[in-house]
């Protein structure tokens, strides 16, 4: 009989430990970002990567910002043992002056709610005069044939590419600075890099989606077109953790026999 009770009490033991040992945990790769300086009115964002240490998935409920200054966005498909997500804070920048924000990240992981901080300091926007008529007259002026483009359904890390046409259809030579993109995970590539009055060429943006959703990335090239605001397209694009995974499904569903 005791050899019995000793067998049953090892074997809760067993149990509850493996209970205890089934967990997600979420490990971030930093708690807090300095921004630096940034001028006001120009909004910054920075993307929080999360890993999933644990052996469970984990979901992440609810991120929760200290004041309306500061707009999170995350995934909200469940995060994998072994898998990355984002989280996304972003900073208006209205104020001047110093910042410390913080960002409650609530989940069903170990802890179950983790503190992400931003700061900053926030400095007066440096004014430039205005150019003058002759300068407008002058400029080179960046024209897009079109301005969006749909990947459709594109896997998490996976990088696809889209083409564009630009032209000049100003009087000086025109150049592409930089690219903004608010997600940081679009790169550019020109040719020619120098644009000729009257003449086009070839623009490629490279997308590397991070983040599990329908997506609509906002892109400005920057260039010295000053006639304007900077040129825009807009990339749209539905991100799955896995195109190979849905494609099986598709097939089994096909290959059900007629009853």
């Amino acid at each position: 009989m005791k050899k019995i009770s000793l067998l049953l009490v090892l074997a809760l033991v067993m149990l509850t430990q493996g209970f205890v040992s089934a967990q997600g945990v979420l490990t971030f790769e930093k708690e807090v970002h300095d921004f630096g300086t940034i001028p006001q009115g120009v909004p910054a964002t920075y993307d929080f990567v999360v890993k999933n240490t644990g052996n469970e998935p984990v979901l992440i409920s609810n991120v929760q910002a200290s004041c309306g200054c500061t707009t999170p966005e995350w995934s909200k498909e469940p995060i994998l043992p072994g898998k990355t997500a984002v989280i996304k804070a972003g900073y208006n920048a209205a104020a001047m002056g110093q910042f410390n924000k913080a960002l409650t990240v609530t989940s069903n992981g170990t802890p179950d709610t983790q503190m992400l901080f931003i700061k900053g300091t926030v400095v007066e926007k440096s004014a430039t005069p205005a150019p003058t008529k002759a300068q407008l007259e002058n400029s080179p002026k960046i024209n897009l044939a079109s301005s969006t483009y749909d990947f459709g359904k594109v896997e998490k890390g996976q990088k696809v590419t889209a083409k564009f046409s630009v032209k000049n259809t100003g009087k000086e030579d025109l150049t592409v600075s930089k690219l903004q993109s608010s997600c940081n995970c679009v790169v550019y590539k020109m040719s020619p890099s120098v644009v000729k009055p009257g003449q086009s060429a070839k623009l490629e943006l490279t997308y590397n989606p991070q983040v599990l959703s329908n997506r609509i990335e906002t892109v400005n090239l920057v260039s010295n077109d000053i006639t304007g605001s900077p040129a825009t397209i807009t990339l749209k694009a539905n991100v799955v953790e896995s195109l190979a995974k849905q494609s099986a499904v598709k097939v089994n569903k096909a290959s059900v026999p007629f009853k």
